[in-house]
């Protein structure tokens, strides 16, 4: 077979170590430039030849974000693609002569022997990621699948046990995390610039899901509903309506579903903003603070709906302390929702951002930039020397770790726990409950009744359980 296994153990360097302060913005640093070099410092043992050899890739998900992943590989032989969209499977095919085409990656599968591949991405809608990922996970194939990795707990929990018992290269689409700026945050959280972090805080401006009309407008979401569409809307033409439902329940198509980013709002095809931008944003205090399973999540916004996720809401967790590490509240809010200190005026009002509270200052970031804050009494701060090195690029690191068996950043031993977290909050919403996670058991001791959205009802002849 061609290409190494990658490691699935923890990609990050261990960690060494927010009262916003309303005075006294120390610094305010934006992302640089970095000279291209390689991502970890280790020995470089393998032949020029094997690294330039190409591997054979299978594409899942050809539109949208899955043909961006696409173009990331063409350097690679694709030797097969999926797509339940006709036409998009065809322009995708144009790009790469004599690749097999198919729109059910059951049927590709069943196609390709072990022998003829190499690795895997998977772009589709989340709740098909773990139905095409698991496969070739069993055939012991790398795998490179967007954000979120899946679509509720119980499916990132096994696939995250399937990477491990693999052995190969994994990588979630957080591309995000293989910029500069990222990499300076967290060297300066683990290098206790700030102290002891304490408290959290992430939010998004973005305010797509359940709203009124009024606010979708006042807002920009990019459709304004508030129901279950009555009727339906007549299907795309090239569109296999039924493979895109795949393990959801059969409903009528609607304009209301697709294309994406439509569907993510609903809860049967996706899971809202909290676990899809939380992929993002969660990343980083994931990273910085070296976080896995919260004990508690408490969730605050609207009264749930059965089929809608919300535009705004606000979510709670709760990390005890772990070695060196200090108790912490890690706190999500989406759309309308913002942490206090910026509706007090306390911190600049950037639309997005991520809050880091320590016992000797804050620190403040979004994807571009990042903002020291500090109190009047620090006078003489030296930033830390770089200590993680560039990346290749989100993509190229994965396939560079296909080859050589050098470890990704974002692999599903890190990506499936930031999942379940994100996954989590949904869970504290949609239930009404505050609850105490038991990780090992996955099980929520003090409210059983929410353990039902911990998973989800799968279509007749799409049983998860048929391979779980």
């Amino acid at each position: 077979m061609r290409g190494k296994h990658g490691p699935e153990s923890s990609p990050h360097p261990p960690a060494a170590t927010l009262p916003a302060t309303r005075r006294g913005f120390l610094a305010a640093v934006g992302a640089g430039s970095f000279a291209a070099g390689s991502l970890f410092a280790l020995p470089n043992i393998v032949r020029a030849e094997n690294r330039a050899e190409k591997l054979r890739m299978a594409v899942i998900g050809c539109g949208g974000r899955g043909g961006g992943n696409l173009d990331a590989v063409l350097g690679e032989q694709v030797v097969a693609m999926c797509d339940v969209n006709g036409k998009t499977l065809a322009g995708a095919l144009a790009k790469a002569p004599g690749a097999k085409g198919f729109n059910d990656y059951r049927r590709l599968y069943e196609s390709l022997k072990p022998s003829e591949y190499d690795a895997v991405v998977v772009s589709t809608t989340e709740h098909t990621h773990a139905f095409a990922t698991l496969p070739a996970l069993r055939d012991k194939k790398h795998v490179y699948c967007e954000k979120p990795l899946t679509h509720n707990v119980r499916e990132a929990r096994v696939v995250t046990e399937a990477a491990k018992k693999a052995g190969v290269a994994t990588q979630m689409g957080t591309q995000i995390h293989a910029e500069a700026n990222y990499r300076r945050v967290v060297e300066l959280v683990k290098g206790g610039a700030i102290g002891k972090v304490s408290e959290v805080h992430c939010w998004v401006g973005r305010a797509w899901g359940l709203q009124s009309p009024e606010d979708a407008k006042k807002y920009g979401d990019i459709i304004a509903v508030q129901d279950r569409p009555v009727g339906s809307t007549p299907i795309p033409d090239g569109l296999d309506w039924d493979l895109w439902l795949g393990p959801a329940p059969e409903r009528p198509f609607h304009e209301a579903y697709w294309p994406g980013p439509k569907w993510y709002r609903w809860w049967d095809f996706g899971s809202g903003t909290m676990s899809d931008l939380g992929s993002h944003w969660i990343d980083l205090p994931f990273w910085a603070l070296d976080l896995d399973a919260p004990k508690t999540v408490e969730a605050f916004g609207p009264p749930p709906h059965p089929e809608l996720a919300p535009a705004s809401m606000h979510v709670k967790y709760e990390y005890g302390a772990r070695g060196d590490r200090a108790p912490l509240s890690l706190t999500w809010y989406q759309g309308k929702d913002k942490p206090q200190a910026w509706e007090e005026g306390t911190i600049p009002r950037w639309d997005s951002g991520c809050l880091f509270v320590g016992t000797q200052g804050s620190l403040l970031a979004d994807y571009g930039r990042h903002l020291l804050l500090f109190g009047p009494d620090v006078r003489d701060f030296k930033r830390p020397a770089e200590s993680i090195p560039p990346s290749l690029g989100h993509h190229a690191e994965w396939l560079h770790a296909c080859k050589t068996g050098a470890p990704t950043t974002c692999p599903f031993s890190y990506s499936g726990p930031l999942t379940e977290a994100n996954h989590l909050g949904n869970v504290a919403y949609r239930s009404g409950k505050k609850l105490e996670w038991d990780a090992a058991a996955m099980k929520i001791p003090n409210a059983p009744e929410a353990e039902k959205f911990l998973t989800r009802e799968y279509r007749k002849g799409w049983e998860f359980d048929r391979i779980a």
